[in-house]
């Protein structure tokens, strides 16, 4: 039976993807990208000098979240485990050229999330708590006639984010490797993102703020030493790539081999999935910025999405596929760690850490997402039903597969990457690259 229910999971998520999910992403990424004329690299530079600036200097605004507390809450819910897991497993079923389509959906895909950051910003309203409520579920009011469709998206992100695929594999990695009772692994960690989320965006920014820069450092450097040791096998990994992405790849070890719309269908996939492109997320996050510009605030997502796919994601594919762990038989979830195994001690105290670090950061920053979503569509009951739903899903998902908790957060990404989508494109006049 339940079988059968991700085989159907599966075929909704591959119709999605295959049939609206790519050429939306695509063909609305290269629109954007020649009417402003491509500033995710013209005006990258400004970008930089924006994050220096707010690096600097606290806000005087009384109204909101400092802007890079909220952009690192944001790319909590980005630079995460699916960095390292995810890309592994486009890897193992689309071959090395899925990294190819990655990149494209990211450079292209910036400004569908830069539009829908924006949006976010422009529709936005103050709450009581002295903060804004803004994200899909506010512009896509302007943007549809039907008034049940935000709470349709609302909905669909209430299931997005619970975040039970890394969930699963940050109990897993601890249960395993320090041998401690998956029962009190998982009492524990939904004590700490309960406790977490009742602080809100503000107490999940600050959270964010103090993991993620250390992560990236440390992880920066430890993928950087292993390409040092194998400078003269780059080139290869690089061609692997870009052949791969036109001509599929062949079988090898355990990998059964790949066409090109596989690796497109993946890449493509695991970019918005790990880049936050066209779900809404991070519209929701971001537009409780206490900047009063939106072009400024959602040109930190371009930021995000440097971050996340062309730093962190090409160090993970460029070590995996030099090191040729990518074609053994190791679950994706230990394939980086099996990689680093090779290089550094300790990996198996090191990583179920480094997990917990970076899953803990995306979980709390989706699931105060999720409860903004339940209260606009429910109201306050919608809150506390979405606690106990949060609750039971964590659990039950924690005992299934790796592939099947991805399925899930692929399915509910990509129903709501279709229906934001749709809707950024109506409101496509509104959105001015301007920072």
């Amino acid at each position: 039976m339940i079988d059968h229910f991700f085989t159907l999971l599966n075929f909704i998520d591959d119709a999605i993807w295959s049939y609206v999910g790519i050429p939306l992403i695509i063909g609305f990424g290269f629109y954007l990208s020649i009417h402003f004329k491509f500033p995710q690299i013209t005006g990258f530079p400004r970008i930089i000098s924006l994050f220096a600036r707010l690096a600097r200097k606290q806000t005087d605004e009384e109204r909101g979240v400092h802007p890079l507390h909220a952009f690192f809450a944001s790319i909590g819910g980005a630079i995460g485990l699916g960095n390292v897991v995810a890309v592994c497993t486009a890897v193992q079923i689309g071959g090395p050229g899925a990294i190819f389509w990655m990149w494209v959906a990211g450079l292209i895909g910036m400004l569908v999330k830069y539009s829908e950051i924006y949006l976010g910003l422009k529709y936005r309203i103050q709450n009581e708590q002295g903060g804004y409520n803004g994200g899909p579920m506010y512009f896509l009011q302007h943007a549809y006639k039907f008034t049940w469709i935000p709470k349709l998206v609302c909905l669909l992100f209430c299931i997005y984010g619970v975040e039970v695929y890394m969930f699963r594999i940050v109990t897993e990695s601890i249960a395993l490797n320090f041998a401690i009772n998956k029962f009190i692994v998982l009492a524990v960690l939904l004590t700490l993102i309960l406790i977490a989320v009742r602080g809100g965006v503000e107490r999940v920014g600050k959270i964010c703020t103090a993991i993620l820069p250390i992560f990236i450092l440390v992880y920066f450097c430890m993928n950087s030493w292993i390409l040092l040791q194998h400078l003269n096998e780059i080139p290869a990994a690089l061609m692997d790539i870009f052949t791969g992405a036109f001509n599929g790849h062949a079988a090898t070890g355990a990998f059964t081999g790949s066409t090109m719309l596989v690796a497109m269908s993946q890449g493509v996939r695991r970019a918005c999935y790990t880049g936050d492109i066209g779900v809404g997320y991070a519209s929701i996050v971001h537009s409780e910025s206490s900047m009063k510009n939106p072009a400024q605030q959602a040109s930190l997502g371009i930021f995000g999405i440097f971050l996340d796919t062309f730093i962190i994601c090409t160090l993970t594919i460029l070590v995996i596929l030099i090191t040729g762990m990518w074609c053994t038989n190791i679950d994706a979830s230990q394939v980086v760690q099996a990689t680093l195994e090779l290089y550094f001690p300790y990996m198996n105290y090191f990583m179920p850490v480094f997990f917990f670090l970076l899953g803990y950061s995306s979980m709390i920053t989706f699931f105060v997402a999720g409860i903004k979503c339940a209260r606009f569509a429910f109201g306050e009951k919608g809150v506390s039903f979405y606690y106990v739903y949060a609750v039971i899903a964590f659990v039950v998902c924690s005992f299934v597969g790796t592939q099947e908790a991805l399925t899930i957060m692929s399915v509910s990404g990509a129903c709501l990457l279709m229906v934001n989508l749709i809707g950024i494109v109506l409101l496509r006049k509104e959105v001015k690259a301007d920072w």
